[in-house]
């Protein structure tokens, strides 16, 4: 999994608001003697969009099992209910792990029908280490800057240089942040989650998560089924292959969803001259890499950078025409400037990308053990880069350095649950960043969940993002419970995907691609919206 996402409340949300101590509830768990419960004191902190947000901060323990010992701060976002009668709090996770959760509280909001988002309290928040989170992990700055060996090790030397990045990199973590790496999984995050529930004065909280997202919304169900009253979960983890094996099945994915690019590329022929045969288009694409790789585009996009540029594009096809328009400039004409332009938008990682990074891997190196022998990465990844080339060394390196995690992993939750009410998951066939296989799997561990399939559909994050059928369902269950139990092979309901983007014209630019404007109405899609929020490298 691969997140980059943007922080769009600024730092001073950790300082908005006072907390005041309040009895601990009876029975907190993994706590020798709970501590008092702080309250969040919230703040205005509306924007022109969303106008009645609030901002607050909670202080949570860094260790669970020491709850009077050191503390560290959650930055929370709520837009509050409206409505006469609340239904209580529902916790908003973008996924990563690393990405911030703050603006995603405004965006649901403003997203769902009116009269279900009226009920509730919806709830944006940093998991720990986050963007205005306090203390913010970043282990090693600009450790994505260009331009960056080729990820493909077809030397020693190519490997070595790789591998040195990848260990240099595990070592700026445990030199930097020593004290807080044994305390960055998910299971800690899922336990700041219940101190949030706490904080808010509720007995139960609902909760609406995408991506990794939907594995830390799992994770808490098991730890606390009592205190679950709905559960979303949209494009879903698959928790028996948590961290290796589920990135090695994403590569297989994400290539599908690559040669999925090239066949649309092909279609529009007339459009991009790049040939109306899409292994011909393939082809093309791969040529450009290896140009690239002899000479960066820019001085700055080399074959590792083409590689970050286009990832997106397998999260979402709304950046399809953006980027076969830069492939195309480079291809026929040989002009870089338009290649330059959709790595700056897509693929460069600014600073809270480094974040966004630093997060991940503590987490997921922390979360679950990782092969220490090289030689296993080696020959798995060999492996799936002979059949599925795209992503298969560019997602092991970024991977690579929990290899050398200086901090000893933990055992993966089983998320199997049977204690829980009815969940509701979503997940498209053709996602690459969670393959459909995982929503299945969950589907059936979690009792009585239901699951909505997009059917065709190959965008990752699919509620709230202009499929009306989908957020049909949705909006049914967040207002009072209601899910599909159709029983169409594997799904309770099935949805057709929304139509693939049409091609943009010659004047079209990465950055307009990356705000998608609807032709209707000149604002922003849902989708672009929404993506704009979960990121990519997820």
């Amino acid at each position: 999994m691969r997140k980059r996402a943007a922080v769009l409340c600024g730092a001073a949300v950790v300082l908005a608001g006072s907390v005041t101590a309040v009895p601990a509830e009876a029975g907190t768990p993994h706590t020798a003697a709970a501590a008092p419960v702080a309250r969040v004191g919230w703040k205005k902190c509306g924007t022109a969009e969303h106008p009645t947000l609030q901002c607050g901060s909670l202080q949570v323990p860094l260790d669970h099992a020491r709850p009077n010992g050191r503390k560290i701060t959650l930055a929370l976002s709520r837009v509050p209910h409206t409505a006469r009668t609340s239904q209580g709090p529902l916790l908003v996770n973008p996924g990563g792990p690393g990405g911030s959760g703050l603006s995603l509280a405004g965006f649901v909001a403003s997203s769902l029908p009116r009269a279900v988002a009226a009920q509730y309290d919806v709830i944006g928040f940093d998991p720990r280490g986050v963007g205005a989170s306090r203390p913010a992990l970043d282990c090693s700055p600009g450790q994505f800057a260009p331009v960056r060996p080729d990820s493909v090790p077809r030397t020693p030397a190519l490997e070595r240089a790789n591998l040195a990045r990848a260990k240099s990199y595990a070592a700026a973590c445990g030199r930097k942040y020593a004290d807080l790496l044994p305390h960055l999984g998910t299971v800690d995050a899922a336990r700041d989650m219940d101190s949030i529930r706490r904080a808010l004065g509720a007995k139960r909280i609902n909760y609406f998560g995408y991506s990794y997202g939907t594995y830390l919304g799992a994770v808490y169900a098991r730890l606390f089924p009592e205190r679950v009253r709905r559960l979303v979960l949209d494009s879903v983890v698959d928790p028996t292959g948590v961290w290796y094996d589920d990135n090695l099945r994403q590569d297989y994915a994400f290539d599908a969803r690559h040669r999925a690019f090239t066949a649309w590329v092909a279609e529009h022929d007339s459009v991009y001259r790049l040939g109306a045969d899409p292994a011909r288009v393939e082809s093309k694409w791969y040529a450009m890499r290896a140009a690239l790789a002899r000479k960066p585009a820019g001085g700055k996009v080399g074959a590792s950078e083409l590689e970050d540029t286009f990832v997106p594009g397998g999260y979402y096809n709304g950046y399809w025409p953006s980027l076969a328009q830069a492939f195309a400039a480079y291809v026929n004409d040989g002009r870089t400037g338009p290649l330059v332009e959709a790595y700056d938008v897509f693929g460069a990682v600014d600073a809270s990308g480094d974040n966004g990074y630093s997060v991940y891997t503590s987490v997921q190196c922390r979360d679950t053990s990782w092969p220490r022998d090289w030689r296993q990465w080696r020959e798995d990844n060999w492996a799936v880069h002979d059949k599925a080339p795209f992503m298969a060394w560019s997602n092991a390196w970024y991977n690579a350095p929990c290899a050398f995690w200086p901090v000893a992993a933990k055992r993966p939750v089983d998320i199997a649950n049977g204690k829980l009410p009815p969940a509701l998951l979503f997940q498209a066939t053709d996602d690459a960043a969670t393959p459909y296989a995982g929503g299945v799997t969950v589907h059936h561990l979690l009792a009585r969940s239901s699951l909505v399939v997009e059917r065709g559909g190959g965008n990752h994050g699919i509620t709230l993002s202009g499929n009306g059928c989908l957020d049909k369902y949705l909006a049914a269950y967040l207002a009072d419970g209601t899910v599909p139990r159709g029983h169409v092979g594997a799904a309770d309901a099935v949805c057709r995907k929304l139509p693939d983007p049409k091609p943009g014209g010659a004047k079209g630019t990465a950055a307009k691609a990356a705000a998608a404007p609807s032709a209707a109405t000149g604002a922003a899609s849902p989708g672009a919206r929404l993506h704009a929020l979960l990121g990519f490298h997820g």
